[in-house]
């Protein structure tokens, strides 16, 4: 005999008026989720660290042996939804209220409304987030600016998908059995509830985005659990469709994998490419050999970021899945016409190797980049997609796949990597996950691979500048109480001290610091939110 599933338990009130979202069927379905997944959770995890250690001691990564006939053999993932068949340009973006109704507006395809690396993970946050997808499918979402300026959802939103939390975030507010609810379950599962019904109607469906996945059985893991959220709400197997970010360098290796463990219901996947360097940098983080150059150097054209990007390709032309391209970051710059073509140039330039090279679609942060990018694909694209271009030339070794990339390392590098992590921190410590930055739109992606840096150089004698000094823990000390300074003059001493930077610089010289390297920043980030 099996007994019901405790209900989940709700430890702090939701704001108005999103408490009307926490109705006994989503506890109840939370419950059933954290009961069943929550160990399943914790072991997935826990393989991580055993990989990093197996790194650690000079293992290098490769395709596994024991999945070589799932590589081999042919088989294909299930249809792609109509709506979902043309992507050529999709837009980025956090959870709230206006980003949502902008970017719906935009003339981009899709929309990713995320929950991960562009929010900050407060409970109002998640909790508004929702509240506002719900209105955004119903068609009934509006908002109304400090200027008395009206926003309200055109006639042709864009198609809307959205990220949940990656496996290593809880949603600390709702526990079963005592423990934290894994936070992308919680997103996924309280989105699914409210949505699908109406989503389906309206000629589309639930359609997930799922991030950081790190092999096949974190994959395996995400179907099972999407599977009992179908199951629970009567919807048909493989209602529930997923696009996969490959923005782990381990992940690269199982793409195959992946695609199967979730063929029924995947479409794609994306070239994550900023947690992407992050990762490398995290897992080969005690390999002199790998140290990375000033962040600016590490463009998609290095050997093992092009490597990555034209197995995938391949990968996914091959099983019928798109391929997706990965983030302009740029934001057009309105009062330097130099610097802002210089900037144009470059996201040119990406986006024409994206599509030359047999993407599917790109992602940009900014609308005014979608005009550009849609241009690009439009001239590559003989259809609304290129899942004809199989890419039977690309032949990708597993050396080629982590051979790093070559440049030196700047005093301005370091120091823009200790400028943006603060300032990204202090934002997000006060509840903006999405910040522009010296003309990019900077998300907990970047600052990762800042802070990342940071740590890796001050560890390795390659991690030396250009001039041939070292860069020590005393040196970046200095250059972090510099860059405070230099902040709180750019923004003036009162918003300086009502703002986070110093809570964030304390943060980042923890990070730096401890020679136990910290998997993710918004682990102990999220422990000073409410």
């Amino acid at each position: 005999m099996t007994t019901e599933a405790p209900s989940a338990q709700v430890l702090a009130p939701a704001p108005e008026p999103t408490g009307r979202l926490l109705t006994p069927a989503l506890l109840q379905l939370l419950g059933a989720l954290g009961q069943r997944f929550r160990h399943p959770v914790d072991r997935l995890l826990e393989a991580r660290a055993e990989v990093q250690r197996r790194l650690d001691a000079g293992d290098g990564p490769d395709f596994p042996e024991a999945t070589q006939e799932i590589r081999e053999s042919d088989w294909r993932v299930a249809e792609i939804p109509a709506d979902l068949r043309d992507r050529r340009v999709e837009i980025t973006g956090p959870v709230d209220r206006k980003m949502i109704i902008n970017a719906l507006n935009s003339d981009a395809r899709v929309f990713m409304a995320d929950f991960e690396d562009s929010s900050t993970p407060t409970w109002d946050n998640m909790m508004h987030g929702q509240q506002n997808l719900f209105d955004a499918v119903r068609g009934s979402i509006d908002f109304t600016a400090d200027n008395g300026k009206r926003y309200a959802l055109g006639d042709d939103p864009a198609v809307l998908i959205a990220r949940p939390r990656g496996w290593h975030l809880d949603e600390k507010h709702v526990e079963v059995e005592g423990r934290a609810i894994p936070g992308g379950l919680f997103d996924a599962a309280t989105y699914v509830l409210h949505n699908a019904e109406t989503l389906l109607a309206n000629g589309s469906g639930p359609y997930l985005y799922l991030p950081k996945l790190e092999n096949r059985f974190e994959a395996a893991l995400w179907e099972e659990a999407l599977s009992l959220i179908e199951e629970r709400l009567d919807l048909p197997a493989g209602t529930i469709k997923v696009t996969v970010l490959i923005e782990t360098i381990m992940a690269v290796f199982e793409m195959d994998e992946i695609l199967h463990a979730l063929r029924s219901r995947i479409v794609g996947l994306n070239c994550g490419r900023w947690d992407y360097i992050f990762s490398y940098i995290k897992r080969f983080r005690n390999h002199p050999d790998k140290v990375l150059p000033d962040r600016e150097q590490v463009t998609m054209t290095v050997p093992f970021l092009r490597a990555y990007s034209q197995l995938l390709i391949r990968t996914c032309h091959r099983r019928g899945a798109f391929a997706m391209g990965g983030m302009a970051a740029q934001i057009p710059i309105k009062n330097d016409q130099a610097a802002n073509e210089a900037a144009i140039e470059k996201v040119r330039a990406d986006k024409r190797r994206e599509a030359s090279e047999g993407h599917d679609g790109t992602w940009v942060a900014h609308p005014g980049l979608i005009p550009l990018a849609m241009e690009i694909f439009d001239e590559y694209l003989h259809g609304p997609n290129q899942l004809d271009k199989l890419r039977r030339d690309v032949q990708v070794s597993a050396a080629e796949l982590i051979e790093p990339a070559r440049g030196t390392i700047t005093e301005s590098g370091v120091r823009g990597n200790i400028a943006v992590a603060i300032r990204y921190l202090a934002a997000w410590l006060a509840g903006q996950g999405c910040v522009p930055i010296n003309n990019l739109m900077e998300d907990a992606a970047t600052a990762e691979i800042a802070r990342a840096q940071l740590w890796q150089w001050i560890r390795h004698p390659a991690g030396q500048l250009e001039d041939g000094r070292d860069i020590d823990l005393d040196r970046v000390r200095g250059w972090l109480a510099e860059a405070l300074d230099e902040i709180r003059d750019d923004v003036g001493e009162q918003a300086f001290e009502n703002g986070a930077y110093r809570q964030a610089g304390e943060l980042l010289e923890q990070v730096t610091v401890d020679d136990d390297f910290i998997e993710f920043i918004t682990l102990p980030a999220y422990s000073k939110l409410d």
